[in-house]
């Protein structure tokens, strides 16, 4: 069932060396209503900020468009019009590649100037159901590409510029032409063999590392690479707090029964509560403590999953979560946390309401919110940041 499917959508970049700007962008955008996902990579004209400002104007524009259903050519047509013209080349230009897929439904891909789009159903190639080509009479030298495709649980669709597909033109004597759409999809589907669920997130950092090392002596061009992979969702719960009333704890510690490598307990109450319930152990590992940043050390539950502590540590997470921040110098329990995070797709929280009265104490400093207002906001920038999806339970 559609209700069952999650689409992910991932994108992973190099800046050509020396510019300060990137001359490729991707915007993604959900429709919930429509159970709707779109994606748009656009290469502007050149390198550096005026090709940035090409591509952020295609992208920005080729989203509004799909969103609101205009013909493909009536849409590349206006966002011809639309786009500066280069002070050199005397043209305005910026290709692309639009990605538009309902649930339930056909995927619909659009390019126009850009390396064809790669569809994948485990390693097998998948060929369009219709693939038209239309030519614009404002501008007959571009040609519009329309196709649509069967899109499957385990079916991925790559997107990429042709900083990937040229990467090693003219370096490479043992490439001749670069890399070419066909090396990289011979990449894509060794990676794949070697991981069948790899990510879309893992998949396009592979293959945009891969064209950035390909060419020797640094990023000769602006390399972009978009993976859309539908799957069914990968599933994470947070445990933290305690129920309100404790005859609720043992129903409460089974929500814990996911798999150890998708539960995290925050709150050492919380923790005590599976031990009772479920008869496990919290076990640490006191050489840990040198890394933990100032927080308690992570704990693990046999058969559970991670434990840590409770909103200290949500808070941190909340902050490196809205400011989009690096986790490696954060705490390591804010980065096992936000790790897991980040490989899962439907994050659910399980949130104890009683209320803890240490929390109440006018000492502890004013920013320690209590725990539902930390999740709450929480599951905002993980649901505008990440795209993720996010589910609230309370006890």
């Amino acid at each position: 069932m559609a209700d069952d499917l999650f689409i992910e959508m991932e994108a992973s970049q190099f800046t050509k060396t020396g510019q300060a700007a990137c001359g490729d962008d991707v915007r993604f955008e959900t429709i919930e209503r429509e159970n709707r996902h779109l994606v748009a990579l656009s290469d502007g004209l050149g390198s550096g900020v005026k090709a940035h400002v090409l591509a952020t104007m295609t992208t920005s524009m080729a989203i509004r468009f799909l969103a609101s259903n205009i013909p493909t050519l009536e849409a590349a047509e206006i966002i011809m019009d639309s786009l500066p013209v280069c002070e050199v080349r005397k043209i305005g230009y910026a290709t692309f590649s639009l990605f538009d897929f309902r649930l339930g439904g056909r995927a619909r891909i659009t390019e126009m100037g850009n390396p064809g789009y790669i569809h994948l159903r485990g390693v097998e190639e998948v060929k369009p159901l219709v693939d038209e080509t239309v030519v614009s009479e404002h501008w007959p030298d571009r040609e519009v590409r329309e196709c649509e495709a069967d899109f499957q649980c385990g079916d991925r669709v790559i997107m990429c510029s042709d900083g990937v597909t040229q990467s090693g033109l003219g370096v490479r004597k043992d490439m001749k032409f670069g890399w070419r759409r066909s090396g990289v999809m011979k990449f894509a589907q060794t990676e794949i063999a070697q991981n069948p669920e790899v990510s879309a997130h893992d998949l396009a950092a592979a293959i945009a590392r891969e064209a950035l090392l390909i060419t020797p002596g640094g990023c000769k061009d602006d390399i972009t690479c978009c993976v859309v992979y539908l799957r069914h969702p990968r599933i994470m719960r947070i445990l933290t707090g305690p129920p309100f009333y404790r005859e609720h704890d043992a129903e409460y510690a089974r929500q814990a029964l996911l798999g150890p490598d998708h539960v995290v307990v925050c709150g050492g109450t919380s923790a005590n509560i599976l031990e009772r319930e479920l008869g496990v152990k919290v076990k640490l590992n006191l050489a840990d403590m040198r890394s933990s940043g100032g927080l308690p050390p992570v704990g693990r539950m046999e058969g559970i999953g991670i434990a840590t502590e409770g909103i200290l540590t949500l808070g941190r997470v909340l902050g490196a979560l809205e400011e989009k921040r690096p986790t490696e110098h954060e705490p390591a329990a804010v980065r096992a946390i936000i790790d897991r995070m980040m490989r899962h797709d439907r994050i659910e929280f399980v949130i104890g309401t009683k209320v803890n009265e240490s929390h109440q104490d006018p000492n502890i400093p004013q920013d320690l919110e209590l725990r539902r207002s930390v999740i709450r906001r929480m599951a905002t920038a993980l649901e505008r940041n990440y795209r993720k999806q996010v589910k609230i339970d309370f006890y």
